[in-house]
Formats: structure tokens, C-alpha cells, sequence
């Protein structure tokens, strides 16, 4: 009998749970002993990846499908690194409080390497790591930051539907319609779907 296939996405993409630590954010922070967090789980908490190639992302037709079928149809490129990044600092440190977006935050990463931190279902912080080829789309409403690692540096290609609209909200924004939504589309919803198995 043949092992089980491993995700090709986990090459670019993997997730943990954090540690409270304050040491330098671009470090991993992994819990110790190390808790990994799947692709399903990040799913379940309405997190969407892929795994892409990143050298042809001009003529690349998975690329194309993927912004067909959800709308993205703005499209432009952040490189993140204190050379070509204006206020370098100020902006980390903006990227890395905790908010939210009203819309879905799509980034695909071309070159470089980066961590997006997400909440779980319990308040607990998931590292997400992603490196060339991994593109992930943040659901509305979802509460997230982003730091660079250790390299210092990438350069991700942001999707989006219409026109852009960058705003972050930083936590608390309850009150928000799109953080509703998220709350009663994937926290609720698991919440409701264990009282009806204990109810079995």
C-alpha cells in the first residue's frame, strides 16, 4: 500500500500555534513542543490557499482561473523590506496590529517569505508562514496581522475585487458588518455543529 499524497501547498504554506513570547515578531514563535495547524484547520477558519508558480505568474492559467472565478480583477505588487519600502518601520508596525478588512485580504507570494497571524476559533494566535508560490486569501472580518520573518524581505502580489480598499480596522471592530458575517459564517458555525453532535 502507497503512503497518503502530502499537499504540495504545504511545501510553501505551514501554520502553528504561537507562543506568548514578546522576543522580535519575525522570529517563528513556536509553541513548545511545536503544535502545527493543517491547510483543513486554516480552512475551517475560512483561510483559502494555494499553491502556485511563482516564476510564471504572468502566463500562469491556474492564476488566471483562480482571479476568473473569484472576481479579483485589480491586481499590483508590495515588496516589503526597508530598502524599497517608504517608512519601513512605521508601516511594520502598522501591519502587525491586530485588524481587520471589510473585504478579503488576497496575497500571493512571488518572491520572499512572510507571516500572517490569524486567530482561531478560542482567541489563539496561528502562524501562518508563507514563501514563494503560497497564496492565501484572508476571509472579511477575520482579525490577522503580518510581520516579515528573519529574511526581511517579500514580494507579494495583492488581488482584489473592483476597486482596492486598504483600510484596516484595528481590534475592536465587532461592530462591523463584515466581522459579523465572519463570526456567524465560520465561529458560529462550528459552535452550532457541536451542540447538534452532542444532542445526537
Amino acid at each position: 500500500m502507497g503512503s497518503v499524497g502530502k499537499d504540495d501547498r504545504e511545501e510553501v504554506i505551514q501554520a502553528w500555534y504561537m507562543d506568548n513570547s514578546n522576543e522580535d515578531q519575525r522570529l517563528p514563535h513556536h509553541r513548545d513542543p511545536k503544535e502545527f495547524v493543517s491547510l483543513d484547520k486554516l480552512a475551517e477558519l475560512g483561510v483559502l490557499s494555494w499553491r502556485l508558480d511563482a516564476d510564471n505568474y504572468e502566463t500562469d492559467e491556474e492564476l488566471k482561473k483562480i482571479r476568473e472565478t473569484r472576481g479579483y480583477s485589480y491586481m499590483d505588487f508590495c515588496e516589503v523590506c526597508p530598502e524599497k519600502l517608504p517608512n519601513y518601520e512605521e508601516k511594520i508596525k502598522n501591519f502587525f496590529e491586530e485588524h481587520l478588512h471589510t473585504d478579503e485580504e488576497i496575497r500571493y507570494c512571488v518572491a520572499g517569505s512572510g507571516y500572517f497571524d490569524v486567530r482561531d476559533r478560542d482567541e489563539a494566535w496561528i502562524r501562518i508562514w508563507v514563501k514563494k508560490g503560497a497564496m492565501i486569501v484572508l476571509p472579511a472580518g477575520i482579525y490577522h496581522r503580518f510581520t516579515l520573518d528573519s529574511d526581511n524581505y517579500i514580494k507579494a502580489m495583492r488581488l482584489f475585487v473592483g476597486d482596492p480598499v486598504w483600510t484596516p480596522f484595528n481590534r475592536p471592530h465587532d461592530h462591523l458588518p463584515a466581522r459579523k458575517q465572519y463570526i456567524d459564517n465560520f465561529v458560529q458555525k462550528d459552535v452550532a455543529g457541536h451542540a447538534v453532535d452532542a444532542a445526537a
